[in-house]
């Protein structure tokens, strides 16, 4: 589904965010990319976005080079991809509801399935008596479960979350990861991007480990051991 063949992304002469990575990803895999602040992990997914492009290599996403996609059809390409950020991305002025509405009104869904397909997935994230609420009226925990709900409402075939526990305690974290699981079962193919220890190692799926922009490790049923 996903495969990054010999990829290297150099910003500058003394920034090289990945050095000849190659590694792929099977639909249905839930896959945590792991490193420290600055191993590239975030420089990854933006390539599987369209968001930067390899400096050499190669990246795929259902056999299809993502960066011979014509600039018209990228929006095409990322509607098949749901994103989860840190700082969660909710637009202020609009309720639990319509932030994901919006979403869904975005990719050209029609008034009766926005309605049916919002409280269901309100269900999923465990938000449905919040759907009223803005985002400043919400705890962490449950405006990161917000997006969660955002970023799956139109049903992608993947979830990219790019370090979607770093602003929450220990407990919101465990609900959030808890979620991303619930998804995983039900069919998607999910990418965590994380420097939790942690959350990782309760996991116990795959890891690839990224250290300077190397691929150091990938390993089924890995572990978090930098």
């Amino acid at each position: 589904m996903i495969r990054f063949q010999n990829v290297t992304k150099i910003y500058t002469p003394y920034t090289v965010a990945l050095d000849n990575i190659s590694f792929e990803i099977k639909p249905k895999e839930f896959v945590s990319i792991v490193g420290k602040s600055g191993a590239g992990k975030t420089t990854l997914l933006k390539m599987i976005l369209v968001e930067e492009s390899p400096t050499q290599g190669r990246v795929f996403f259902d056999d299809c080079d993502v960066n011979k996609i014509k600039n018209s059809k990228i929006c095409n390409h990322r509607r098949k991809i749901g994103t989860v950020f840190q700082d969660y991305k909710l637009l202020p002025f609009k309720t639990v509801y319509e932030n994901i509405a919006y979403v869904l009104e975005v990719v050209g869904i029609d008034d009766k399935d926005i309605h049916s397909q919002v409280p269901e997935v309100l269900d999923i994230v465990g938000l449905s008596e919040k759907a009223k609420n803005f985002p400043l009226e919400l705890s962490q925990g449950e405006r990161q479960r917000a997006a969660i709900a955002r970023a799956i409402a139109h049903r992608p075939e993947v979830i990219l979350a790019d370090e979607p526990t770093g602003n929450l305690d220990p407990y919101n974290t465990s609900d959030v990861i808890k979620i991303l699981v619930k998804i995983h079962e039900m069919g998607t193919t999910v990418l965590l991007s994380t420097h939790n220890r942690e959350v990782v190692n309760s996991l116990e799926k795959r890891v690839i480990t990224l250290e300077k922009g190397k691929l150091i490790r990938d390993e089924e049923k890995g572990r978090f051991v930098l």
